[in-house]
């Protein structure tokens, strides 16, 4: 083909800047550039958005590429292809000939293809004696070809956009999930902190999507919910660590109670029935063995002067001295009768109190008192309240207890020693 003069379109259709422009680019094809048709027209539709082209316009473009004799375009075998409308029709999935003639404007609008036209507006080749194409009218590939490298560029990041909207739409889809189940299992853990309203910004976020969101605003979208994400995640870990935290220092306090039997050591000095009082003393001389085998515990009345039994038939869960209690815990005085504690019935009534400020439901306190009995739920409350800044949720740490105590796995001993020892062990030492 020779493309070394402007040719203008047949009949009305009124020549144009882009067409002149497109002619011109066509002509400063590289020597030796060649592409496969085929990968080329897959190039095009990937780049179909960039380039303002239709679908049904890319269907017209892919029958004109079945005319070109050969896979691979290039300007040495000519560029020029000349179908018949009848022709061009059939391998265009039937399409009109109105329906034709606008999809090919479109293209060649486009900068895909020229018109090559002849003096009477036919389309037809001239061959030499050989039977080789001399001239050509008809549709030019010579743009296409000549836009290669461009139309890859374009095709490769359209190909990049379309990935990473899929991958950021995923990586919603998974945050939404979490966010969800995490909310849950706070809420159904009793992990402090108000989920009402979490849930409330994490449905604000998600209706604020529209039907059909652009790859900002799933970023943005994206962006804010991993924050929360991670916000939960932190309160939850927060929970986590301070449940440990709690465990090994109910262990600790365990072995030091059991690692010094020969020490004189009076814990709670007597007091009256009235009060549930008992001795509670290790004694001197006494083997590690013989304290083993002999299950130190306090001698504790409890009320109605039985040992209160829990409901999962485990061993009995033993009550300690109201005086070893109040000695572990003395910030729950502030809240009985009058500022003061002086009974197990203040304990209790104070604990009603505290269980209400913790946020403690109803619900877990009355199956924790069900479970441990009203004295030992009362003291596992005031201890709640001495080490309120090292639990995160009242509620659901009074839940696991319950629930290790109905397992035969809590002792409340431990935890009132550790805090004794917190709050000066050297102050009720005997003589």
């Amino acid at each position: 083909m020779d493309n070394a003069y402007v040719t203008t379109p047949f009949g009305r259709r009124a020549m144009s800047l882009g067409m002149l422009a497109s002619q011109q680019l066509a002509e400063a094809i590289e020597p030796g550039t060649t592409r496969n048709k085929w990968k080329l027209f897959r190039a095009v539709c990937e780049a179909r958005p960039a380039l303002g082209v239709t679908d049904r316009a890319l269907t017209v473009l892919d029958a004109l590429l079945t005319f070109y004799p050969n896979d691979e375009i290039s300007e040495e075998r000519g560029l020029v292809v000349f179908p018949s409308n009848a022709q061009l029709s059939i391998r265009a999935r039937g399409m009109t000939a109105a329906t034709l003639r606008r999809h090919l404007a479109v293209l060649v609008d486009a900068g895909l293809i020229l018109r090559r036209d002849s003096a009477n507006g036919k389309r037809y080749a001239r061959r030499d004696r050989a039977g080789e194409v001399e001239e050509a009218f008809g549709f030019s590939l010579a743009p296409l070809l000549a836009r290669a490298v461009e139309i890859e560029t374009l095709a490769a990041q359209a190909l990049a956009a379309r990935e990473l909207f899929k991958r950021t739409k995923e990586r919603l889809t998974i945050c939404r999930r979490d966010i969800a189940k995490l909310i849950e299992v706070a809420i159904d853990e009793g992990i402090d902190g108000d989920w009402q309203k979490v849930v409330a910004i994490y449905r604000a976020i998600i209706d604020g999507l529209p039907r059909s969101p652009g790859i900002e605003t799933l970023a943005s979208a994206l962006d804010q919910l991993s924050l929360l994400r991670e916000e939960i995640v932190n309160r939850l870990n927060f929970k986590d660590k301070s449940n440990k935290m709690i465990a090994n220092e109910s262990q600790i306090g365990r072995h030091i109670q059991n690692s010094n039997p020969e020490s004189t050591y009076e814990l709670e000095p007597a007091l009256d029935d009235e009060q549930g009082g008992a001795n509670f003393s290790l004694h001197v001389g006494e083997s590690s063995a013989a304290l083993a085998d002999r299950k130190i515990t306090p001698n504790v009345r409890s009320r109605g002067g039985k040992q209160f039994e829990g409901s999962g038939g485990q061993e009995p869960l033993k009550s300690f001295p109201l005086g070893l209690v109040m000695q572990a815990c003395p910030e729950i005085s502030a809240y009985g009768p009058g500022g003061q504690v002086s009974s197990w019935r203040d304990l209790m009534s104070a604990a009603v109190v505290v269980r209400s400020m913790l946020g403690v439901s109803p619900s877990a306190y009355q199956e924790a008192c069900s479970t441990m009995g009203p004295e030992n739920a009362a003291s596992v409350i005031a201890c709640i309240l001495e080490r309120g800044g090292h639990i995160n949720s009242a509620g659901g740490y009074l839940r696991d207890l319950t629930r290790r105590t109905e397992n035969g796995e809590f002792a409340i001993g431990p935890m009132l020693m550790s805090l004794v020892r917190a709050n000066g062990p050297g102050r009720r030492r005997a003589g």
